[in-house]
């Protein structure tokens, strides 16, 4: 699939190499950027991807994955995938994210992500300023994924991810409309947790679900989260 001219909203100030030249300089040969999509989400799980952009290659048109449309991210997905020196994905289940709660259920997804990529890392770039990765050498940027290659190419790796996963449970729970929101609020979504309650990928301990009929699932309150 090729990969189509950037609009021109998008096309000044592309994510760049400095953060990760920094660390390349200081004798941190692997770094790697991690990005996450689906806290927010209603349902579905907590996506978390490591990419490791590669030293001697630049990849142009890179973009933080909001500032895409779901069609270019598609599109580049893959010149990402074969760009990258390694990348992995980790997730947390909505179950885990239940029973865990956000915060540690990020950790988790986080740790999975690192655990695939075929060589430990050096160093970790981050798009926030919270540190979830607990790696001696991690580094926070506020606006990451629009400043850091690595990172913006880890952020579309997630997206694409999750998205085509959620394309699938809408399949399986087509009343939902996951084709459509990914699993995010809207009131489309809010309408037939309304009328048909939640699904098995729901995450039942959110307040949203406080009000809602249920359909015999087991309800998994805040007082039973694991912090």
């Amino acid at each position: 699939m090729s990969v189509p001219k950037l609009r021109k909203a998008i096309q000044r100030n592309p994510p760049g190499l400095a953060f990760e030249r920094d660390h390349w300089d200081a004798g941190r040969s692997v770094v790697a950027g991690i990005d996450e999509v689906g806290r927010g989400s209603w349902a579905g799980p907590l996506t978390v991807v490591a990419a490791i952009a590669p030293r001697d290659r630049r990849l142009y048109k890179v973009r933080d994955s909001k500032m895409l449309s779901e069609s270019e991210r598609e599109a580049i997905y893959d010149r990402i995938a074969s760009w990258v020196e390694g990348w992995a994905v980790g997730h947390a289940s909505p179950q885990e994210c239940d029973t865990l709660g956000m915060s540690e259920a990020q950790r988790l997804a986080t740790r999975r992500a690192l655990g695939g990529l075929p060589v430990a890392v050096d160093a970790v770039l981050v798009d926030g300023n919270w540190d979830f990765v607990g790696h001696p050498r991690t580094q926070t940027i506020i606006k990451g994924d629009a400043k850091s290659l690595s990172i913006a190419a880890a952020s579309i790796l997630a997206k694409v991810t999750r998205d085509r996963m959620m394309r699938v449970a809408s399949e399986h729970y087509p009343v939902y409309s996951f084709e459509d929101n990914k699993g995010y609020p809207c009131p489309r979504h809010k309408a037939a947790l309304s009328g048909y309650g939640p699904s098995p990928i729901h995450r039942k301990s959110w307040v949203f679900m406080d009000h809602l009929p249920w359909n015999g699932l087991e309800r998994v309150g805040s007082q039973d989260r694991l912090f």
